[in-house]
């Protein structure tokens, strides 16, 4: 039946033909209910139709029953008997360490309820300047400073007021095959006849990375062969390697000892979050910050690997 069917984000987005993006705003504004299933959010069948009956004009508002794993999209009713309105943070990145945070928020926070957009780098901070995003993470390469994030962060939110704060650093570079059958240890040797690369998706961290060193060493995408090869994260580059679909790619080094290729580091990447500071995040400010800074947190991150967490909670610029 109808009202036992629910959707992913996903599948919301292509059947209202709208961004992912535009469905997690929906949902934090309260026009779309949906609930957590483990770390995926859904939405039932008949608040879907709801929401699209309501758009036409025709909607008129009924009592729905309450489905018990389900989570107030407006308000949170606590123990004293009063309501309180629950925010749905959206926190925008690929990394695992942004789902360990979205889930101390929720635990530790009661009036937030944490919401995971994965997208890239440069299309995260795009979502925070046009109001789609609550948390970004960033790991942007500036060739020409050599500096990480802030060049791109004060250009993309011109204008905005805000806060960055380091989560991890960690080390990138090049995913090759077992053993480095075709030698390859630098930059330049990609552009080497019988060299195949794969490549990152335009907008995420890692292919920032490729096209700053590739400016630098003068290089350019028609030198590469598998250039126009394109995968949305590590693990699937990394994949692409050890399946020998490609001699070589670029991203970082977890994901090397999860998929089982050879790993040579180039670059230790800071990531970061972003955060507007403006009156209603003050709070969430000092949430997070509390939060990344703590024990339990910082452990739980140092039991994954592969992270560098020397400068974690730290933050590294702000406007005023």
């Amino acid at each position: 039946m109808t009202q036992d069917k629910s959707y992913t984000t996903e599948e919301v987005a292509k059947l209202l033909r709208i961004s992912k993006l535009t469905v997690y705003d929906l949902i934090k504004k309260g026009e779309l209910p949906a609930y957590r299933v483990g770390r995926q959010m859904r939405v039932d069948a008949s608040d879907l139709d709801a929401y699209k009956v309501k758009a036409k004009g025709e909607y008129t508002k009924q009592a729905a029953p309450v489905m018990p794993d389900a989570v107030p999209p407006i308000e949170q009713v606590q123990r004293t008997g009063q309501s309180t309105k629950t925010r749905n943070i959206i926190i925008s990145g690929q990394d695992v360490s942004l789902d360990i945070l979205a889930n101390y928020l929720e635990k530790e926070e009661r009036t937030y309820r944490g919401l995971r957009s994965y997208v890239g780098s440069i299309n995260s901070l795009i979502a925070m300047y046009m109001g789609e995003a609550d948390i970004v993470s960033t790991h942007l390469y500036d060739g020409e400073t050599e500096e990480y994030n802030l060049p791109y962060v004060r250009r993309l939110l011109s204008g905005h007021r805000f806060v960055v704060v380091n989560l991890i650093s960690r080390q990138a570079g090049f995913y090759i095959q077992k053993g480095n059958p075709k030698q390859i240890n630098t930059w330049e040797d990609l552009k080497r006849p019988g060299v195949y690369m794969v490549n990152r998706e335009k907008g995420s961290g890692a292919r920032t990375l490729i096209e700053e060193k590739f400016r630098l060493h003068g290089m350019t995408g028609h030198d590469v062969a598998g250039y126009e090869r394109e995968e949305t994260n590590h693990l699937a580059v990394a994949g692409a390697v050890a399946r020998k679909e490609a001699d070589v790619g670029i991203g970082i080094e977890k994901a090397s000892m999860l998929v089982g290729v050879d790993f040579i580091p180039l670059v230790r990447e800071r990531y970061d979050l972003v955060i507007l500071k403006k009156e209603e995040n003050e709070h969430l400010i000092q949430k997070i910050l509390q939060i990344v800074g703590s024990i339990a947190f910082q452990k739980e991150l140092e039991a994954i690997g592969g992270y560098d967490l020397t400068q974690t909670g730290q933050i590294m610029y702000e406007t005023w």
